[in-house]
């Protein structure tokens, strides 16, 4: 059964003769015969090219859990194959065969399939909306990695958590109701210890993996170019470092953006903004971080995940002055790089919360999280934005909700979030109080948590599966050397004097830390308005800044 779209005709278009023509210009090479029923690419294949039909048609499959494969659309003349992942040459999630009288058609790598979307505008957003369509109705339809395990258990939550959060296809298969899963786990004789299993399209199949590994292994992780110096490297796929991204990518610079964990950081996390400018009807933060990594996957940018930065070194004098060493030991080389690293999430002293951190307690609510606290009744802690943006979100699929805050919303929390907080019948708001211990009923299952009041004259003991913790963040500035400069906090000073060693015949720039070519933008910098706004504005700001510091240097493009 095909997939079925109500945008099929913007999802599966057909270029006119005089598109093709123009898109024919932008091809990586000469059109290509395929005989009936050839293979012109297979499942899990990597450096994909998008193939444009000029004659003949071409069916494409998508792989339909472990059972089989499912065929998605016949594209025939001035139709496109391909989708997203064509613009990054991650492996395909979906086969092609020539269709029964054969295909003819012209191939588009990723740099040529860039260079057509920014030379022709209309045939460029007619491709780029047919493959963010795509994505998304392969997303729908879980056609991508099979994940096969107990529902509800902590190493699933993560796995899909990951996926789901870096907009990845999967579909998960219950090991223990019989069929495919069950047969899987039989004939392998995987353990309980080895779940969840995940079969990559490629017929890979990795047992219990780590996210590195599974990002590794479906070809999320690229290798970057051997020997290349970056104009820029961006560290951090927040909502600063993925406006560095793409206005860095836009204006012809060499750009390569590392994320430890998945795009959109802490922003990704919330289910709804509502006040960004220009949503009216808001957006989620992972929906606003997918969008913005397309834009600057279009324009060139690299973006490796999950990837951790583990130092900076910077050696002036020399081609590439500044190198990254990441997590394994390789280094990276740029000229400019730009920390957009965010802060990491702030645990509270609760006692025994480190017994259920790896699958009741969440610092951010997906539709993952929601589902597995469907009907039963959770705390969240937090009187921030994020936290009532999640509140929002839970309360209308939990049983009851429990929001512990220290001080009165009206002192942390925008009002439009407060009256719709105070609009929802199955929210207790505990004021002045705090989560003091949590206790289980099994190992790593929690069963209650303890609420005390901050004067300590009373206590409650509330029954639960699920805690959020919506406390804050910390500066994820550990990493850095010495001679970058923070404030007592941890937050990076910008705009100061240049520390001690080689210095640039130029004062420091607004956003220059204390090193040099090294700039610091977004909820990592010192004196930053902690806002999603802000924070692209800050990302857009320090590319005019990257060309002073790259012209003063009289370097570019030079690896």
């Amino acid at each position: 059964m095909a997939l079925i779209h109500t945008r099929e005709y913007q999802m599966f278009p057909v270029l006119t003769p005089g598109q093709i023509a123009t898109a024919q210009r932008f091809a990586s090479g000469d059109a290509r015969r395929f005989s009936p029923g050839a293979v012109i690419y297979q499942t899990g294949d990597r450096l994909v090219p998008l193939w444009l039909v000029i004659d003949g048609s071409m069916t494409v499959y998508r792989q339909n859990g472990l059972s089989g494969q499912t065929p998605i659309t016949t594209h025939v003349t001035g139709q496109l194959s391909g989708e997203i992942d064509q613009l990054s040459g991650r492996p395909t999630l979906a086969k092609a065969l020539a269709g029964p009288l054969g295909c003819t058609a012209v191939p588009f790598d990723a740099a040529h399939l860039r260079a057509l979307m920014i030379g022709s505008a209309d045939v460029g957003e007619i491709i780029m909306r047919a493959l963010i369509l795509r994505r998304t109705a392969l997303i729908d339809a879980g056609a991508g990695s099979v994940l096969v395990g107990s529902a509800g258990t902590a190493a699933l939550s993560r796995l899909q958590g990951f996926l789901a959060r870096n907009a990845y296809p999967y579909t998960v298969l219950d090991a223990a109701n019989g069929g495919d899963g069950k047969a899987l786990i039989d004939r392998l004789g995987i353990q309980d210890a080895e779940m969840p299993v995940m079969v990559c399209p490629n017929g890979t199949i990795l047992r219990n993996p780590s996210d590195a590994e599974a990002a590794r292994h479906l070809g999320m992780t690229p290798d970057s170019t051997a020997g290349k110096i970056y104009d820029v490297a961006v560290v951090g796929a927040g909502p600063a470092g993925l406006a560095t991204a793409v206005y860095a990518a836009s204006e012809g610079l060499d750009v390569i953006v590392f994320e430890e964990r998945f795009v959109g950081g802490q922003a990704g996390a919330s289910s709804r903004i509502e006040n960004y400018l220009g949503f009216p009807a808001g957006i989620s933060g992972q929906e606003l971080a997918e969008r913005a990594s397309r834009q600057a996957l279009k324009f060139g940018a690299e973006l490796l995940l999950p990837v951790a930065i583990k130092s900076l070194s910077a050696s002036y004098g020399a081609i590439a002055p500044l190198s990254l060493m990441l997590e394994g030991g390789t280094s990276v080389y740029a000229r400019t790089v730009v920390i957009a690293s965010g802060a990491r999430y702030r645990r509270p002293g609760i006692a025994g919360l480190e017994c259920f951190e790896d699958g009741c307690v969440s610092y951010w609510a997906s539709p993952i999280e929601a589902k597995l606290c469907s009907g039963q009744d959770v705390v969240l802690v937090g009187g921030g934005n994020s936290a009532g943006q999640a509140v929002a979100f839970l309360a209308p699929q939990v049983r009851r909700l429990h929001l512990v805050v220290r001080r009165p919303l009206e002192e942390t929390m925008s009002q439009y979030l407060i009256d719709r907080i105070h609009a929802l019948p199955n929210v207790v708001l505990h004021v002045h109080c705090e989560v003091v211990a949590l206790d289980g009923d099994a190992p790593h299952r929690l069963a209650s948590a303890m609420i005390r009041s901050q004067d300590a004259s009373s206590e409650t003991r509330l029954p639960l599966h699920h805690l959020f913790l919506f406390v804050g963040a910390d500066p994820n500035s550990g990493w850095l050397p010495k001679e970058v400069i923070t404030d007592p906090r941890g937050f990076i000073v910008t705009g100061q004097p240049f520390g001690d060693g080689a210095k640039p015949a130029r004062a420091a720039l607004p956003l220059e830390t204390s090193l040099p070519n090294v700039f610091a933008i977004g909820d990592v910098r010192s004196s930053s308005t902690k806002r999603v706004a802000a924070a692209v504005g800050e990302g857009a700001a320090v590319v005019s800044q990257i060309h002073t510091a790259l012209r003063d240097a009289g370097t570019r493009h030079q690896g």
